[in-house]
């Protein structure tokens, strides 16, 4: 298994000890599990996107928001902001 080296300054790491301990939970653990939220949060983010990016990219529903006579952008009003 690879390992990673990081620096954080004495506090942050003074955190991380203090947050580790009261989940009870040893520091590289806690590490560990932290990253593993912060790496499949961003793997749904980045899969969220791309299925907004096919659902609205899709030509039939650009013409059918046309053909509805839906226009949901900003409008401007005498002050120059969205109504």
């Amino acid at each position: 298994m690879s390992a990673l080296n990081v620096d954080f300054p004495e506090q942050d790491l003074a955190d991380l000890r203090e947050i580790a301990q009261e989940a009870g939970v040893p520091m590289k653990a806690f590490v560990r599990s932290a990253t593993a939220d912060a790496i499949a949060l961003h793997r749904a983010r980045k899969a969220a996107a791309q299925e907004f990016q096919r659902r609205f990219a899709d030509p039939a529903l650009a013409e059918a928001i046309a053909a509805a006579g839906i226009d949901d952008g900003p409008t401007a009003g005498p002050k120059g902001r969205a109504a």
